[in-house]
C-alpha cells in the first residue's frame, strides 16, 4: 500500500451512508434508554438496601431458637409461640429503647448440630440482641461453645442437670434443687417410697440428673439394690419390655416410684404401655420432670390420672397474674383450648427480665446486659417474685402436681418460700467445693472455694 492510500482509509472508514447512520441514531436511543433503566433499577435497589439498613437499625432483633419439627416439636413449638406474643405484648408498650422489637424465628429441627449452626446464623447474620431458646440439654451444650465465642445471650427456660454457669447464658428453669431433690423427698416423706427407678431419655440431662439423684438416694440410706436406672433413645417408642422390667422391680413388696426424666414424643408410647399393663398411680406412681400440660394435651389422660409431675408452675394455680397470662395466650393464639406450662413461665419471667436489664443498662450490649441483669427482679406468676442470682440463675417455687383427667395438674404440694437456683451440686464430691458467682471479686461460674481459682470461663 503506498503513502496516499494509507492517507486515504481513514476518510474512506469515515463515510456512513445516511440510512445507516439513521439506524446507528437508533441504536444509541435504545442503549441510552437502556442505560436510564439500568440507572433507575440501581437506584432502586440502593433505596431498597438502605431503607432495609434503616429498618435494622430501627428494630432490636431477638432470636427465637426452638425446634418446630422433630422429636421435641411437641414441646419446643408452643415456647416459639409464647416469644412471639411476649414480643408482640413488649412492641405494643412502646418497644424498647424507642425501637420496636422483631422476632428472628429458625428452625433446629430437633437436631443437636443445627441449633448451633442456627445459634451462629442468628448471631452473625441477623445480628440478635439475644436469643430464647433451647429445650434439651444436649442442645444447650451444643449452642454454649458458639454463644460464648461470638459473646451472646442465651435464655435457657427448661429444668437442667446443674453443673454449669456461663456467664453468657441465663438459666430460667430449674436447676436439680429446684426440683429434682424435692421430688425425690416428697415421694420418700410422703408416699414412703423405698424403691426407686430412674428412667430418662440418653443424653445429658437424664444421666447428670441421675447421677445426682442415685448420690442423693445412697446418702439417705437407699440400698443400690433398691435403684433401677434406665436410659432409652430419643423418640423410643417400644416400651413393652420396660414397663415389664419396671412391674416386676416393684413387685418386691417396698413402695417403688419411677422418676422419669423421659423427654419428647417418647412420653406418649410410655405412660399408653403403662395403661396397657394395669399400672396405676397407687401401685407405682411416676413423678416426671419434662411432661406438662403441653405434653398431657396430646395424650389420653384417663390411665394417667394420679401420676405426677414436678415443675415451678402450673395452670391451675390461681393468682390473677397467672389468669392475666392465661387470657393473654388466648387472646394471641386464638385458641381457648391451648394451655400453658412451667418453660413458658420460665419466657416469660425470662424475657421481662431482659427487658428490664436492657432498660436499665440503656443499651443491648451483651456485656452490659450481663451486668445489669444481676439482681433484677420481676414477679412470677405464683404469686411471688424471682430474681435473678449471681450464678445466674433464678429463685423459682417448687410445685408437685397430680394429673387430672382434663390434662391439667392438681397442686398438692409445695415449697413455702422460693427457692435458689445451685448451679452446682452438693451431692457430687466433685462438685460440692464449687460455686457460681458472676459478680466482682469472683466473676467465676466454676469457683472451686478450696483451691480459690477459677478453673472455667471468667468475666
Amino acid at each position: 500500500m503506498d503513502e496516499k492510500a494509507k492517507d486515504e482509509r481513514p476518510r474512506i472508514l469515515a463515510f456512513r451512508p445516511p440510512f445507516f447512520n439513521y439506524l446507528r441514531f437508533i441504536n444509541m436511543k435504545k442503549l441510552s434508554s437502556k442505560l436510564r433503566l439500568l440507572g433507575i433499577a440501581g437506584a432502586i435497589a440502593a433505596l431498597t438496601l438502605a431503607a432495609g439498613a434503616a429498618h435494622a437499625e430501627d428494630t432490636i432483633k431477638v432470636g427465637v431458637l426452638h425446634s418446630l419439627s422433630g422429636t421435641m416439636a411437641i414441646s419446643e413449638t408452643t415456647l416459639k409461640d409464647t416469644m412471639l406474643m411476649l414480643i408482640d405484648e413488649q412492641n405494643k408498650k412502646g418497644g424498647l429503647l424507642g425501637k420496636k422489637l422483631e422476632a428472628v424465628v429458625v428452625d433446629p429441627a430437633s437436631n443437636w448440630p443445627l441449633f448451633a449452626e442456627k445459634a451462629r446464623e442468628l448471631l452473625t447474620k441477623d445480628k440478635v440482641a439475644a436469643i430464647f431458646g433451647c429445650w434439651t440439654s444436649v442442645s444447650r451444650k451444643s449452642v454454649l461453645p458458639v454463644i460464648e465465642e461470638l459473646n451472646g445471650l442465651l435464655f435457657y427456660p427448661v429444668q437442667y442437670e446443674g453443673e454449669e454457669s456461663s456467664k453468657n447464658v441465663f438459666y430460667t428453669g430449674a436447676a436439680p434443687n429446684q426440683q429434682a431433690i424435692p421430688a425425690v423427698d416428697y415421694l420418700m416423706n410422703d408416699l414412703k417410697v423405698k424403691r426407686w427407678v430412674l428412667a430418662g431419655t440418653d443424653y445429658v440431662y437424664p444421666r447428670t440428673t441421675n447421677k445426682i439423684l442415685e448420690a442423693y438416694l445412697v446418702s439417705k440410706g437407699v440400698a443400690k439394690k433398691d435403684i433401677m436406672i434406665n436410659y432409652t433413645p430419643f423418640g423410643h417408642s417400644d416400651w413393652q419390655g420396660i414397663v415389664a422390667d419396671i412391674k416386676k422391680f416393684g413387685s418386691a413388696g417396698k413402695k417403688t416410684a419411677v422418676v422419669s426424666t423421659i423427654n419428647g414424643d417418647a412420653n406418649i408410647p410410655f405412660y399408653k404401655e403403662l395403661g396397657n399393663q394395669g399400672i396405676s398411680a397407687e401401685q407405682i406412681p411416676v413423678i416426671a420432670f419434662s411432661v406438662g400440660e403441653e405434653e398431657l394435651s396430646g395424650m389420653d389422660t384417663k390411665p394417667l390420672v394420679g401420676h405426677l409431675a414436678a415443675w415451678n408452675y402450673f395452670m391451675s394455680i390461681d393468682t390473677t397474674k397467672n389468669a392475666a397470662f392465661i387470657s393473654q395466650w388466648h387472646d394471641f393464639i386464638k385458641n381457648p383450648k391451648r394451655v400453658t406450662n412451667d418453660p413458658m413461665e420460665a419466657h416469660y419471667i425470662g424475657f421481662n427480665m431482659w427487658v428490664k436489664a436492657v432498660e436499665k443498662a440503656g443499651s443491648t450490649d451483651p456485656d452490659a446486659v450481663q451486668k445489669a441483669i444481676i439482681g433484677v427482679e420481676f414477679p412470677n406468676l405464683t404469686g411471688g417474685t424471682s430474681k435473678m442470682l449471681p450464678n445466674h440463675h433464678i429463685s423459682k417455687p417448687v410445685l408437685i402436681g397430680e394429673i387430672q383427667d382434663d390434662g391439667q395438674l392438681q397442686t398438692v404440694w409445695q415449697t413455702n418460700k422460693l427457692i435458689d437456683g445451685d448451679a452446682w451440686s452438693d451431692f457430687l464430691p466433685e462438685s460440692k467445693p464449687i460455686i457460681a458467682d458472676w459478680t466482682a471479686p469472683i466473676s467465676c461460674g466454676n469457683y472451686n472455694t478450696k483451691t480459690k481459682k477459677c478453673s472455667g470461663q471468667n468475666f
